[in-house]
């Protein structure tokens, strides 16, 4: 069944091309004056009679778009959508032909949608990306079919140095290009009984080792929370201020709060965190040694 449809999506691709080839061209005379026409009065048969012509034009672009692996329909459905806005920005005043205008604006939309599928990652957002995507493929063939050899690396400079890039974006547009991308469903091998994502390694902590981590940090809490109970209330709410909380109070807050300096702020901080500190050792060896903080509620 899919054989078939793929069979008549290609006949059908062939009769849009013959019809669309068919269509006479337009004389400039009568291509300004179906641009005035549309301009000066939304004249849609002027309108489709221009766009019909140049259809062609469309057909041609997308036929240098097909190395990309998408569907020719869908080229040139992208490239009708630039047809029409350059017709509708065409300015017959201007002297210059609307296959020339035109041009530009089916590129660039074939270009935009190229970018758009050729990988779920998104490609090519900066002009420059853009260019080496595009230029990449092309530049590296003339560059290795001059006479000489050159080394790997003295052709990536080449290819960077005429697009205005770096070596480094060279090589990661190398490697896109070369690589699409592939379903983690995808089975692998004769039989089919395996698949991609099935041999991808799994970095994350396993319940064990996730459990061990719970249970120490719950502990480390204990020792903390015992901790701080061993200083005194300003000590603990300049600590708390300072050192845990997210959103910290500076040292003149604390001092217009408790009456004191900042700078004396900061000196009860300094010494309030090395008890802190000390008692916080002292527990951990008490509960290592099965001593009575060993179980801190």
């Amino acid at each position: 069944m899919a054989t078939q449809d793929f069979r008549t999506e290609r006949n059908h691709d062939r009769e849009f091309v013959a019809k669309a080839m068919g269509i006479p061209l337009l004389s400039e005379e009568e291509e300004i004056d179906l641009a005035v026409r549309w301009r000066d009065q939304h004249d849609e048969k002027a309108l489709h009679r221009m766009v019909s012509a140049y259809m062609r034009l469309v057909i041609s672009t997308a036929s240098k778009f097909r190395n990309y692996g998408l569907p020719l329909g869908d080229l040139v459905q992208e490239g009708n959508v630039g047809l029409m806005l350059a017709a509708a920005r065409f300015d017959p005043t201007r002297e210059v032909r609307f296959s020339t205008y035109a041009s530009w604006w089916i590129r660039s939309a074939m270009q935009e949608f190229v970018l758009r599928n050729w990988s779920i990652v998104r490609t090519g957002t900066s002009a420059a990306q853009k260019s080496l995507f595009f230029n990449l493929r092309w530049l590296r063939a003339k560059i290795e079919g001059r006479p000489g050899e050159l080394s790997v690396e003295e052709a990536k400079a080449e290819l960077a140095r005429q697009l205005n890039v770096n070596v480094d974006q060279v090589s990661a547009m190398d490697e896109r290009l070369s690589r699409r991308d592939q379903s983690l469903n995808q089975p692998v091998g004769e039989s089919g009984g395996e698949e991609w994502g099935s041999f991808i390694a799994d970095d994350a902590d396993g319940p064990e080792t996730q459990a061990i981590r719970n249970r120490d940090n719950e502990i480390q809490s204990r020792w903390l929370k015992a901790a701080l109970a061993e200083l005194s209330d300003r000590e603990q709410l300049i600590i708390n201020r300072r050192r845990l909380q997210e959103d910290r109070s500076t040292l003149e807050e604390l001092g217009g709060q408790l009456g004191i300096t900042k700078e004396r702020v900061r000196q009860i901080e300094h010494k309030a965190f090395e008890k802190l500190r000390s008692s916080v050792l002292r527990i951990s060896r008490q509960a290592v040694d099965g001593g009575p903080m060993a179980y801190v509620n």
